[in-house]
């Protein structure tokens, strides 16, 4: 068997890509067609396991759902998780191979070519469409040398693009225009058309600017998206804007504040709380003090040490200390939890300088980072209320010591995880994914302090989000001009 392919590209970074392509798996798998995501690099600090044990993209993982199948490393088989501004961590095929600098990557793409190549092939032979997410920008011309993000990797397999930009942002015409104009004819000559997305108003008014685009390039619009508001849909990177918002004050909300570390990792873990009726969540930045909580969540990092430097910068330690001396409650994710421990030791520069720092002591234990991931999915029981619950492990760290002997969660097949403190005000883990399962979310609301939360079933939701945005494609864009047969 031999897929057919489309691959999304983008005019900038957030135009689109990562929902156009979900969208697409859902429409295809409705019409009984097999078809899988692919995105050959990805950077993004918000990953998920797959069913092979490997590590992959957030989004990719989400777009696996949309398709109707289990996700694995080969959707995603180069995956990228920045460290600082110039070093990153890179994996391969679910695997972490290293910490690299930019120029080490660059001569390094070569073998990640290779890598990109080898999980494409496999997914050909078994689905019949494969939709590929480009990355960033279609026409980063720093980067076009060993290019295997956009169109290094449609010209190695030989396959056509459809070019998405977002109107919201402004200058959508001339992203497009200027898009055309740095790539080479070969690479121009594979664009179908263009997808403008999260229009808002009266398309007749935009009308007359989709006729020029159409006489100036030659190519059609292949579909207008409006501004979906309330989709909510797993971010691939950064907050997404909606969410990175402040919500109005909701008297009977509890509330819940997260600081927005410099490597925040997995943030994912609290859109069901973004999207749930009685929760307020507040994303807190460098620039806005902490406000009065019922909840702080400590949440994942990929630099857990200088993360934790940066809370104490912005004095994090002294509020969570006034949090919980009036009754508040904090949850450690990850590298959360690792961070209140009494120290987080780095021996080997795992992630940054080797050294070892004080942790915010709330708990006794201590954390080592070492060498090799664990990368797990796993289930078990919160010993909040005995809750069910389900998740994935995705950290270098070992953690020992007496607060473990209270553990957050009892796993199925006897292990434990994490940290509950003497008085019951923190709870510590390791898991991601906590508030997925409705009991399990009801359960940490009540424990935060809502007195009787409502039971959300946030896969359901999602399925739901999933389904919305596929009838919009069937209804706004020429699914046929993007993949001609598919229906």
């Amino acid at each position: 068997m031999s897929a057919r392919t489309l691959m999304v590209q983008g005019t900038t970074s957030d135009a689109g890509k990562s929902t156009l392509v979900a969208g697409l798996c859902r429409v295809l798998r409705r019409r009984g067609v097999r078809v899988a995501p692919f995105k050959p690099q990805n950077m993004s600090l918000n990953s998920a396991v797959g069913i092979d044990g490997g590590e992959l993209g957030r989004a990719q993982a989400l777009q696996a759902q949309a398709a109707g199948i289990a996700p694995t490393a080969d959707l995603n088989p180069v995956l990228l998780k920045p460290s600082t501004d110039e070093r990153c961590q890179v994996i391969i095929h679910g695997r972490a191979v290293g910490e690299m600098g930019a120029w080490r990557y660059h001569e390094f793409k070569r073998l990640a070519l290779d890598a990109v190549l080898t999980s494409y092939r496999r997914l050909r032979e078994e689905y019949e469409v494969i939709i590929v997410e480009g990355a960033g920008s279609a026409a980063e011309i720093n980067l076009r040398e060993g290019d295997i993000a956009n169109m290094g990797f449609a010209e190695a397999v030989d396959c056509p693009v459809a070019l998405i930009a977002d109107i919201d942002r402004g200058g959508v015409f001339a992203h497009i225009v200027g898009t055309l104009a740095l790539l080479g004819e070969s690479e121009r000559n594979r664009i179908r058309g263009f997808v403008i997305n999260r229009f808002r108003g009266d398309l007749s008014l935009l009308q007359p600017g989709l006729d020029w685009l159409e006489r100036h390039t030659g190519k059609p619009v292949l579909g207008v998206l409006p501004y979906l508001q309330g989709l909510h849909l797993d971010a691939e990177d950064g907050i997404s804007r909606e969410a990175a918002a402040t919500p109005a004050p909701h008297t009977g909300r509890l509330r819940v504040v997260v600081p927005v570390l410099p490597r925040i990792s997995n943030h994912t873990d609290f859109e069901p709380l973004a999207a749930h009726p009685q929760v307020e969540l507040r994303y807190i930045a460098a620039d806005t003090p902490p406000p009065p909580a019922d909840l702080v969540i400590l949440p994942g990092s990929k630099s857990v040490r200088a993360d934790l430097d940066w809370l104490r910068s912005h004095g994090w330690p002294g509020y969570i200390e006034r949090h919980l001396r009036y009754g508040g409650k904090v949850l450690g994710i990850c590298g959360g939890l690792q961070m209140l421990g009494k120290a987080i030791g780095d021996p080997e520069g795992v992630e940054g300088a080797a050294g070892e720092s004080p942790g915010l002591g709330w708990l006794d234990l201590t954390t080592v980072l070492l060498p090799g991931k664990r990368l797990s999915n796993v289930s078990g029981h919160l010993q909040v209320e005995g809750a069910r619950v389900r998740g994935y492990e995705i950290h270098a760290g070992r953690t020992h010591g007496p607060a473990l002997e209270r553990p957050a969660v009892l796993l199925d097949g006897g292990a434990t995880d994490g940290a509950v403190s003497a008085d019951g005000r923190i709870v510590a883990t390791y898991l991601h994914g906590l508030f997925e399962e409705k009991a399990a979310c009801a359960a940490l609301l009540r424990w935060a302090g809502l007195s009787q939360p409502l039971e959300i079933d946030h896969a359901a939701r999602r399925e739901r989000a999933l389904d919305r945005l596929a009838d919009t494609l069937e209804s706004t864009c020429d699914l046929e001009g993007m993949l001609p047969g598919a229906s």
